[in-house]
Order: structure tokens, then C-alpha cells, then sequence
């Protein structure tokens, strides 16, 4: 495409997505940079008590990125591969796991295996803590291995099952077949699960101010420095630091997925052949497997049962009384509730929107400057949340605005948009660029393609990043920490101050509702896209 042919319109739009990643991504990470002095960096440096939170995160990451892996490739294995029952029920529970709001597993996390934890003091008889690391590490691994099976179910699913037949043919044994085949060909996907766990750990906010108690790691340090003691050049610089590691797990993870990808495809990976082509596994492995999955899944749906049995008890651990109240007091709370709904549909569209447009001015045009919006686009990914939340504030303060409401709703934009872009680039790389000359030769120009064609098209796409972004868009906290006020308060942080302060029954409470309507929201959302799917085909027939 000549530059004289854009159009109008899609310069106009072209324009405005760079204003929006000029403002609202590469100024506030500036504002950081420049914000720190060369005293903060020194200090930082050489005082002991940052060395420890530096190597606690690191040792935090790692044990909890692998743990994490190891979990969900052996669930995804079992789903996949294995000859187990309920299988499609032990596959739907990561996922709805990984759709309920992340700072439930802290608060489940305390009713389970706190001080007077169901498990710890009231089971097992044991006056233990389990603050600190071990309890971080149990709670952020039930935390993030969802991410990690959704990308290894993705795999493994994908792996042609006639290598495994020829193996067969040859007389190779299941465990061989396990080493030598299907391991190797999982390497891209158990990769591509390390080094994103690796980053959602690494900015996790949640679960450290939860459960980690003097257990210090950066991504909490950043907000303490700030807010409890008005350091910003040190809360700046920590939040420098915290980045190195995320943008280079980012660059690693982008390298090895590129130089793998290809290779997979050509000796095996062809997607799509789904549950039922793949291998079965024999008695042993099976029952192992279905003990792994039963026992991941009691895991799971115990925190769900400890948050409902919280809101209705008086006391947790001291007073097991029935009670509605903690229930009722909910109506107290009903402006943070609605904000973190209307809130996370406002950047859950924005965002989708951004990463739709983004996208194709990556991949399916000649626009100048592609490669910075791809960098761009994805960096967010790369960024903790609270460095996210910090940037935006300096930023707010450079240029003196104070609206709330815009700077929380950017916030949840930028941080959960790479998620969008990378799922909407992969949707239009399935569509025939065919179907753009086509379009173009009707009279259809750039941007009219892009809404009437790729996007309607694409909606499959775009509905997943949508789901994504609102998701976690109602149950962020470290993104937005920085950015509430009186006037707009979000029922994510109210939970966590009201666990701080141990109110644990209208904690959990709120945190129940809150997950009962991100999820009756969700389910309205299906039901109307299968509604307008079934008048569409009817339509179609006529």
C-alpha cells in the first residue's frame, strides 16, 4: 500500500492511537525515570534492607513461576491426555478460578491457614502462621497456575497425534514416548507459561500485602515507600528495579516463542487437534493423574467454600454463629461495587477497542512507526502494576490533572490491554488478507474495513480480550492503588482495608458479591452473544 492511498480517516485514527500510548504509557514511565535522583538509586543501592527485598522477590519468583508451571502442565496433561473421569468438569475449574477476582485466594488463604485457619487451628490443632514466604508461595502458585495450564492445554492439544501412533508402531513405551516426544514439543508452551507467570508474579500486589507479612518484596514496597512514607524518588527507583527483570522476561519470552513457534509447526504442532486425537494414558498414570486433579481442584473449591463460610459466620475461627449481618452490610458499599463494574466494562471496551485498532495498523496495513505500536502495545505486560499506577500519578501531577474516574479507567486500559492485542492479533492472522483486497475493490476504504469487516469477523477474538480485561479490571489493585480517592472508591480496595483492619466477615462478603456479579454479568454477556449468534443463522437460512 502507497502512503498517498490511506485515507483520511485511518490517518485520523492512526493519530489517535499514538497520542494515546504517547500519554497514557511512554510519558508516565518517563515521569518515573526523571522523578528518581541520583540519592535515591545510591540509597537504594547500598542499604541492606533493599538487598533483602530484592533477593525475597527473586526467590519468590522463581519458586513460585516453577511451582506454578510444574502444577498446570501436569493438569493440563491429565485433561488433555488422560484417561480420567469428569474430565470436562476438571477442565472448566482452572478457568473459572482464573475468572474470579485475585485477591479472593488471600482472604482464602487466611481462612484456611491463617492464625485460626479451618485447616491449621481448627483440623489439625496446630497454633502455626504461615505468613511470609511459604504462605505467599502456596497462595500466589493456587493463584497464577491457571494462567500457566491454560497456555499448556494449548500445547499439548495442538501436538499431532500420529507422531505418537508412528512412536507406537516402532515399539516405544507411554513413558518414552512422554520424554522424547511430547515433552520436547511442549517446551514452546511450558516457556511461554514460565515467563508470563513469571511477570504476573513479579507485579503481584494482592497476595504479598495480604499474607506476606514481614516477608518484603518490591512490587509492596513501592506503595509503602510512597504512601507510608512520601519517599517518591525511592518508591521510583524500586519500581526501576522491579522492571529490569519484567521487561527482560518479556524480550526472552517473545525471542523463544518466535524461534521455537515455527519449528513446532513444521515437526508436529499443527493446532486443533483438540482433546479426543490426543494419546490415552494407561491405569497408573491415569489414577495418578485424577488424584493430581482432584486434589488441585479441592484446593480450589475450598477457597471458594471458605469465603462464602466467612460471610456467614460472626467471628471466623472464635464464633461460628450464623449471621446475615456481614451479608446486609454489603448495601453499605454499593458506590465501590458499582464503580469497579462500571469501571472495569468502560476499559474492558476501551481496551479491546485500542488493541482491535492497534492491531491492524500493525499487521494489516503500511502505516509508519508498526513496530513501535507492536513494542508499545505489549509493554504494558512487562510493567508491575503498582510501577503502572505510580507512573500515571507523577504523570497526573506533571501535567495537574486530577480526575479520578479518567486516570483509573486509563489505568485499567493500558495495564490489561497487551493480553488483548496479543489474542486479536492472532484472530486476524487467521483471516485470508485476501478478503482485504477484496473489500477495498468493492469501495470499501481502510477504516471501513477494518469495522466492517475484520472486527465483526474477528468478534470471537475480541469477546475473549473483552472477558480478559473486565475480569481483571474489577478485581485490580495495584494498577489503580495510587489513583482512588474519597469520590471514587473500587470494591478491591475496600476489601483489602477491610482485611487489614480484621473485618474479615464483611471482607469476605464483599468479596462474595463482588464475584457473584462479575459473574452474572459474564453470563448475561454469553447468553446475549448466543442469542444475536441463533438470530444471525436464522437470518442466514431465510
Amino acid at each position: 500500500m502507497n502512503k498517498k492511498t490511506f485515507s483520511k480517516s485511518l490517518v485520523l485514527v492512526f493519530a489517535l492511537v499514538i497520542l494515546f500510548f504517547s500519554f497514557c504509557v511512554i510519558f508516565p514511565l518517563l515521569c518515573v525515570l526523571f522523578s528518581a535522583k541520583p540519592s535515591d538509586f545510591k540509597e537504594v543501592m547500598t542499604q541492606p534492607v533493599w538487598h533483602q527485598a530484592m533477593k525475597n522477590t527473586f526467590w519468590e519468583c522463581i519458586c513460585s513461576s516453577t511451582l506454578s508451571v510444574l502444577i498446570g502442565y501436569i493438569y493440563a496433561y491429565a485433561v488433555v491426555r488422560g484417561r480420567i473421569p469428569c474430565r470436562k468438569f476438571f477442565a472448566a475449574v482452572p478457568i473459572i478460578h482464573l475468572m474470579t477476582p485475585p485477591f479472593v485466594g488471600g482472604l482464602a488463604f487466611i481462612f484456611l491457614v491463617g492464625r485460626q485457619g479451618f485447616i491449621t487451628h481448627q483440623l489439625l490443632g496446630l497454633n502455626v502462621s504461615l505468613y511470609g514466604f511459604w504462605g505467599l508461595l502456596l497462595a500466589q502458585v493456587l493463584c497464577f497456575f491457571p494462567m500457566a495450564y491454560l497456555i499448556c492445554v494449548q500445547t499439548l492439544a495442538g501436538i499431532n497425534p500420529a507422531l505418537e501412533q508412528a512412536a507406537k508402531t516402532l515399539g516405544a513405551s507411554s513413558a518414552k514416548i512422554f520424554w522424547t516426544i511430547i515433552l520436547p514439543l511442549s517446551f514452546t508452551g511450558i516457556a511461554a507459561a514460565f515467563l508470563f507467570v513469571a511477570v504476573s508474579v513479579l507485579s503481584d500486589f494482592g497476595n504479598p500485602l495480604i499474607v506476606a507479612g514481614r516477608f518484603r518484596v518490591l512490587a509492596v514496597e513501592i506503595y509503602t515507600q510512597l504512601t507510608g512514607w512520601l519517599k517518591v524518588g525511592t518508591s521510583a527507583v524500586l519500581g526501576i528495579v522491579l522492571v529490569i527483570p519484567s521487561v527482560a522476561l518479556f524480550l526472552l519470552q517473545n525471542r523463544i516463542y518466535k524461534k521455537t513457534s515455527k519449528k513446532i509447526e513444521m515437526v508436529g504442532g499443527k493446532n486443533g487437534f483438540g482433546f479426543e486425537a490426543a494419546g490415552k494414558t494407561g491405569k497408573t498414570a491415569s489414577l495418578f493423574l485424577f488424584m493430581f486433579v482432584l486434589i488441585i481442584s479441592l484446593c480450589i473449591i475450598a477457597q471458594f467454600a471458605a469465603i462464602v463460610a466467612g460471610s456467614v459466620q460472626k467471628l471466623w475461627g472464635v464464633n461460628k454463629t450464623f449471621t446475615w449481618e456481614h451479608l446486609t452490610a454489603v448495601g453499605k458499599y454499593s458506590k465501590p461495587l458499582s464503580n469497579s463494574i462500571i469501571f472495569a466494562l468502560l476499559s474492558a471496551v476501551l481496551s479491546t477497542l485500542v488493541a482491535a485498532v492497534a492491531s491492524y495498523l500493525v499487521h494489516r496495513t503500511n502505516m509508519p512507526l508498526r513496530k513501535t505500536i507492536d513494542v508499545t502495545a505489549q509493554l504494558p505486560s512487562a510493567i508491575p502494576g503498582s510501577l503502572l499506577g505510580l507512573a500515571l500519578s507523577l504523570a497526573a501531577s506533571a501535567l495537574r490533572f486530577n480526575n479520578s474516574v479518567v486516570l483509573i479507567v486509563i489505568a485499567m486500559t493500558v495495564a490489561f490491554m497487551p493480553f488483548s492485542y496479543r489474542i486479536i492479533t492472532q484472530t486476524y492472522a487467521q483471516i485470508d488478507t485476501g478478503l482485504d483486497d477484496a473489500a477495498r475493490s468493492l469501495g470499501s476504504n481502510q477504516l471501513g474495513l477494518l469495522f466492517n469487516i475484520l472486527i465483526p469477523v474477528s468478534s470471537s477474538g475480541l469477546y475473549s480480550g473483552f472477558v480478559y480485561d473486565f475480569i481483571r479490571g474489577v478485581g485490580t489493585l495495584s494498577a489503580v492503588i495510587f489513583l482512588v480517592s474519597f469520590n471514587t472508591p473500587l470494591a478491591s480496595i475496600k476489601i483489602i482495608n477491610l482485611a487489614e483492619q480484621g473485618d474479615w466477615g464483611e471482607a469476605a462478603a464483599l468479596a462474595l458479591v463482588l464475584t457473584f456479579i462479575t459473574f452474572a454479568i459474564l453470563l448475561l454477556g454469553l447468553l446475549t452473544g448466543k442469542f444475536f449468534q441463533k438470530r444471525k443463522l436464522k437470518k442466514g437460512d431465510k
